[in-house]
């Protein structure tokens, strides 16, 4: 299979499978497994950007130090973006990019406030699949190893993040179908962004290890900064335990994957 192929069905699982994924979770009351969903993720994007992303980008330029500056420039970056309201990981109902005041103001006027909110997810959402979709092309453009292990981390990070923001579009008035569709449009967006880079990166092809790097600072950013500080909620030996071994579990379907699509490299 070629590499637009590859990337065309990797962004399509990467968007639309995990809001799909997430649906079934958020709708059929099961978000105790949220908590399950985020220590596997943490586990699936460290191991992707540090086994498998930046040794592939350090394999592709010369120049160490630039990409080392890359990757500190794209930790900025996002910390940024989520300033900004546009690349943020919800996992539960009360978020700070969803503040109590706005939760309360929805209970009374669940209708006049879909504008709002729901477009404050829309923006902040197709603009992270956007993104999500050009770093899964530039990682199959450098290696088809390398594409599948990033698919794998992005999906593993979408789908409790998608249930977070099933559970505050349902919170704010949205019907259940509303709250599907509203996903799987904004899921879209991560093969409009796939497909464009891989046309732009066709000539392009010295950028792919400094998106490789972006890449890889967005997976520990996520991992660092927006998940692991929600695990420090539960102290108990028996919730550090299961997060351990999930956070392992997460790196090791990384080596998983690489092991399985050995032959196609």
């Amino acid at each position: 299979m070629s590499n637009l192929g590859w990337i065309l069905i990797a962004s399509l699982l990467g968007g639309v499978l995990s809001v799909l994924c997430a649906a079934l979770v958020a709708l059929n009351a099961r978000t105790a497994w949220v908590p399950i969903l985020i220590s596997y993720a943490i586990g699936a994007l460290l191991g992707a950007a540090f086994l498998e992303i930046l040794p592939e980008a350090f394999t592709l330029t010369k120049n160490i130090s630039n990409m080392a500056a890359t990757v500190l420039f794209g930790i900025m970056l996002f910390f940024v973006l989520e300033k900004l309201v546009l690349w943020r990981h919800c996992h539960v109902d009360e978020c700070e990019a969803h503040t109590p005041h706005e939760h309360e103001h929805d209970k009374h006027n669940n209708h006049n406030d879909h504008g709002r909110s729901g477009l404050m997810i829309m923006v902040g959402d197709t603009f992270h699949n956007f993104v999500d979709g050009i770093l899964i092309a530039a990682a199959f453009m450098a290696d088809i190893k390398l594409g599948a292990v990033t698919a794998l981390a992005i999906i593993a990070h979408e789908i409790p993040q998608e249930v977070g923001d099933f559970l505050i579009l349902l919170h704010s008035g949205y019907t259940k179908k509303q709250a599907l569709l509203f996903n799987l449009f904004s899921s879209l967006a991560t093969v409009v962004g796939a497909l464009l880079a891989y046309f732009a990166l066709q000539s392009l092809q010295d950028w792919i290890p400094f998106i490789l790097g972006i890449a890889a600072a967005s997976m520990i950013y996520v991992a660092v900064a927006d998940l692991i500080p929600g695990l420090h909620k539960k102290t108990g030996l028996k919730a550090t335990v299961q997060q351990v071994l999930l956070i392992g579990l997460g790196i090791s379907s990384i080596w998983v994957t690489k092991w399985l699509l050995g032959d196609l490299a």
